[in-house]
């Protein structure tokens, strides 16, 4: 089975595509869901300003924070509470959500609710777990391992195709250089667009600074601008970006995240650039 050049997911109107040749769509939300309250600032606030971009939106959040650098690190809401939340913002706003999943039993207790499954990139070669995801039958957005180079995504991607689905993003989030440091290759996403599936740039994750402060993951959140223009200059079908109306005090990856204030500057100005790429 081949992949899909475009996935599709969601509902009516609010039905959101990810095409390498279409305007990007985006992928936003807080790196872990903290509450009902502010699930739904953060929805809202981002619904408003995607309706006055025209800008399709996929709203993320991680139920549990499963990779963190520490034991004593803040995990999230859990499973049950999450998906009760994801289900009430998709009633209310209509958008899609994405969430993570960890093992294979997670994937078909989200899969009822959700409309895209993140494999994290840590876990972007772990056979069952991917084979478990796409026979769910839904979209799966696929973190690039930092470990891997763009090519070796041909076996990832072959592992949800041999599985039974064709509905499956690439991301790059940045590979390791170093200790405490990840670059991006901005040459990966034409590489892995050339293996026949949308691909995904994660603005945010790309500048961790994975275990950068001891006992937890730093970030140069000053550098997101930066690299998502580049990755919206090359050509992208998603951008994906964790935002946060309180980065500094956020539970995790708030070195990284940016301000929900500076979203809509941020979104007018790639969109600019997004138009000149496909124009």
């Amino acid at each position: 089975m081949k992949t899909n050049s475009t996935v599709i997911v969601g509902e009516g109107v609010k039905k959101v595509t990810f095409a390498q040749d279409k305007r990007f769509s985006l992928i936003a939300g807080p790196c872990q869901m903290e509450s009902r309250d502010h699930a739904y600032m953060i929805a809202g606030t981002l619904a408003e300003l995607c309706g006055k971009l025209g800008l399709g939106l996929v709203y993320k959040s991680s139920f549990d924070k499963a990779n963190r650098t520490s034991i004593a690190g803040k995990r999230g809401i859990g499973l049950e509470k999450a998906m009760e939340i994801f289900a009430d913002l998709k009633k209310d706003f209509g958008f899609p959500v994405l969430t993570d999943v960890h093992t294979e039993e997670q994937c078909g207790l989200v899969a009822g609710t959700v409309d895209i499954l993140q494999i994290p990139a840590f876990l972007s070669r772990q056979t069952d777990l991917l084979v478990a995801a796409a026979k769910t039958g839904r979209a799966i957005n696929v973190k690039k391992g930092q470990f891997l180079a763009p090519w070796d995504m041909k076996n990832v991607l072959a592992k949800f195709t041999e599985s039974g689905n064709p509905n499956v993003l690439l991301c790059e989030r940045g590979a390791s250089f170093g200790y405490n440091t990840l670059v991006s290759d901005m040459r990966s996403l034409p590489i892995m667009a050339s293996l026949g599936a949308p691909v995904v740039f994660d603005a945010t994750h790309s500048v961790q600074q994975p275990g950068g402060q001891g006992g937890s993951t730093g970030g140069q959140r000053e550098f997101v601008e930066t690299l998502a223009r580049a990755a919206v200059a090359v050509g992208i079908a998603g951008l994906f970006v964790e935002t946060h109306e309180d980065p500094d005090n956020a539970p995790s990856d708030g070195p990284n995240m940016v301000h929900l204030k500076d979203m809509p500057r941020l979104l007018e100005k790639l969109l600019a650039f997004d138009a000149i790429a496909k124009g």
